[in-house]
């Protein structure tokens, strides 16, 4: 069984923002990483709009034959951006202005009231819905009773362990959240900090499906180009399966 692999190219949008130019163009980078072999591309519409813009969104959903997935956060104004969009997925994650990129997976319990009109209004309109949590059994407990399409582990924790650190522990609780998500009725994927040094724990895991991964595979990118990162990333995950 093939993991998917979901590319996230925001950070090709972050360096077009860092002048506020058109280049490099991020939308050229989903259709190189979709012609690389992904099968999937994610983007984050972040409230300060730091990266990836409303209008990137439109054009990737109409020239990309993979399934398009936006990252968001759980608010009125981000619904109201995307859902005209109309991109296959939507992932709600948590999201400050100061962080520099996702700090921890989204507390659907402490949430659970928003998140249920979020999830249908999403829902309503034709759109799956992901939420992005950590590996907790209560978590997914959660997400199942909310009603989401699927769940995305937060591998945040396993990535940033020192090196040399015992990875068991959380691999552990990654294997026993994708066992229950699974059982449940959820769609299981899993993100954050993977490289091609630390995914391949990560991917032996049956119950994960799909792997977002987007901070890695551009910084390769920049090295060895965006066609051959992406297709390094696929044979790391295919031998790490096997």
């Amino acid at each position: 069984m093939v993991t998917r692999l979901g590319v996230n190219i925001d950070h090709v949008a972050t360096l077009r923002q860092a002048r506020s130019g058109h280049e490099p163009e991020p939308v050229a980078a989903g259709l190189m990483a979709q012609s690389a072999g992904a099968h999937g591309i994610t983007v984050h519409l972040r409230a300060d709009r730091r990266h990836i813009q409303e209008r990137d969104i439109r054009l990737l959903r109409e020239v990309l034959v993979v399934p398009l997935n936006v990252e968001c956060a759980a608010t009125v104004d981000a619904l109201e951006a995307i859902i005209p969009l109309k991109p296959h997925w939507v992932t709600l994650v948590p999201e400050t202005r100061e962080e520099l990129t996702t700090q921890g997976g989204l507390d659907a319990i402490f949430l659970q009231t928003s998140l249920k009109s979020v999830i249908r209004e999403l829902r309503a309109s034709d759109i799956h819905v992901s939420l992005f949590i950590d590996p907790q059994l209560d978590q997914v407990k959660m997400a199942s009773r909310l009603e989401a399409d699927a769940v995305e582990f937060n591998t945040g924790v396993y990535a940033d362990l020192p090196l040399g650190a015992d990875p068991s522990g959380e691999l552990q609780r990654l294997k026993e959240s994708a066992r229950l998500a699974e059982r449940v009725g959820l769609k299981v994927l899993a993100g954050h900090g993977l490289t091609l040094h630390n995914v391949g724990p990560v991917v032996a895991i049956p119950e994960i499906t799909e792997l977002n991964i987007g901070h890695s595979i551009v910084g390769r990118a920049v090295l060895v180009g965006l066609e051959a990162a992406v297709k390094e990333m696929l044979a790391a995950m295919n031998q790490g399966r096997a």
